[in-house]
């Protein structure tokens, strides 16, 4: 039998890991990787403020797969074939030791994304994987022979493809994959913080708490985590993962909404209420200045005194039933208004992509064009912030490569 030649479009995260599955699980076959820019895995350097969050440490599937707001259901299915803990396990094996962060994200012990990019590209010349820069694919055709890939220097000849070119900002961008006859969910932004620029919290940028909650007015959404104050308005985990759960609608209401945003996390009403009258009668004598009795910064404690207008020379125990239930409504229920979003770092992500139902996530095959595989962001799959989507590009990559024979 003749060797299969293999291309993978795309040298990301799941076009390399695609590579390599491939080049082990079929030694014989030629494998090729082809990137349009003149850069490799350039998400990987850049993810994770440069320390690249190779996955996160959640190691039962099922719970893995609770993280992906689109395509939970596939991807929990092919986690049963490659899951967080068979990561960490093919990076130790190559010697990149990973540790894990209070908040479960997985990182090179060296904090540096440049180890992750080292590992992938030296076992790429190990296994005599193929690496062709700056080579679009304009056109792509599946007759007899396979697939006819059409290039900047003309058209060459694969058995097997997989796609790996990441997502798209715009439904243009999958045209050529719709005319080989997939289903193609418009993208839109998923992962970014909100704007706004109306909003004088803005100046206290640079200050978070540690568990807020963020709810969307007139919608279902509501998220908890850390919050992040920024010159342009919030971020942080609590924001992000309301951007990813909420993709969809926030882009249908045109970045244009209110927040409420709970201060104390899941603190409810009654819970509050105590906290303050403990407050009163132990420290009456004391200003709402010189007391904070909650893990907030200080200067966000005196902006949220000062925006419900109570005095900060205030003393607790003359904060009467009025300043109670302003105090109480601030901090559980606080009003922002967002006008606009901001692309969170460098890490663009997108929802919508190739529908899964034209997928086999077995295999990662093409239900509508046999011998073509896809991974990664392609994909109508997106994960919240935290190292999901790397492990979505490993785990469906891998599946890809393995299934190519």
């Amino acid at each position: 039998m003749s060797i299969k030649k293999v291309a993978i479009i795309g040298g990301g995260a799941a076009g390399f890991f695609a590579a390599l599955s491939a080049k082990k699980h079929f030694p014989k076959s030629e494998v090729t990787i082809l990137e349009k820019s003149t850069k490799l895995l350039a998400k990987v350097k850049v993810s994770g403020g440069g320390r690249c969050n190779v996955t996160h440490a959640c190691f039962q599937n099922s719970e893995l797969a609770k993280f992906y707001p689109r395509g939970s259901k596939q991807i929990r299915k092919a986690f049963d074939q490659f899951n967080s803990e068979d990561t960490v396990n093919w990076f130790e094996a190559r010697r990149v030791a990973l540790k894990t962060e209070s908040d479960n994200r997985m990182f090179p012990t060296t904090d540096d994304s440049q180890t992750i990019v080292d590992c992938l590209m030296s076992e790429a010349r190990k296994l005599n994987v193929h690496i062709s820069l700056s080579s679009p694919v304009i056109k792509i055709k599946s007759s007899s022979s396979g697939f006819e890939l059409t290039l900047k220097n003309g058209i060459e000849v694969f058995d097997k493809v997989i796609v790996a070119s990441g997502g798209s900002p715009k439904e243009e961008g999958f045209l050529w994959l719709k005319e080989l006859g997939h289903d193609i969910i418009p993208p839109v932004p998923s992962l970014f913080t909100f704007n706004m620029p109306k909003e004088s919290i803005k100046s206290l940028m640079g200050l978070s708490v540690t568990n807020a909650s963020v709810r969307v007015q007139s919608t279902k959404l509501i998220q908890s985590g850390p919050l992040l104050i920024t010159h342009w308005g919030m971020s942080g985990p609590a924001v992000l993962k309301t951007s990813a759960w909420g993709a969809r609608v926030l882009n249908d209401m045109g970045y244009q909404f209110n927040i409420h945003v709970n201060w104390l996390g899941q603190v409810k009403e009654q819970e509050l209420r105590d906290i303050l009258q403990d407050v009163m009668n132990s420290f009456g004598k004391r200003m709402l200045r010189n007391h904070n009795p909650f893990e907030m910064p200080q200067r966000l404690w005196e902006h949220l005194v000062h925006k419900v207008d109570l005095p900060l020379e205030k003393l607790w125990s003359e904060l009467g039933k009025k300043g109670v239930n302003k105090l109480l409504n601030l901090l559980l229920n606080d009003q922002y208004t967002v006008s606009g979003k901001t692309t969170f770092k460098e890490e663009f992500v997108t929802c919508g992509g190739v529908s899964l139902a034209n997928v086999d996530f077995k295999t990662m095959e093409s239900r509508v064009c046999p011998g073509l595989y896809f991974a990664g962001e392609v994909l109508d799959i997106d994960g919240v912030t935290g190292g999901f989507n790397f492990q979505a590009a490993w785990t469906t990559g891998f599946i890809a490569g393995k299934s190519v024979g």
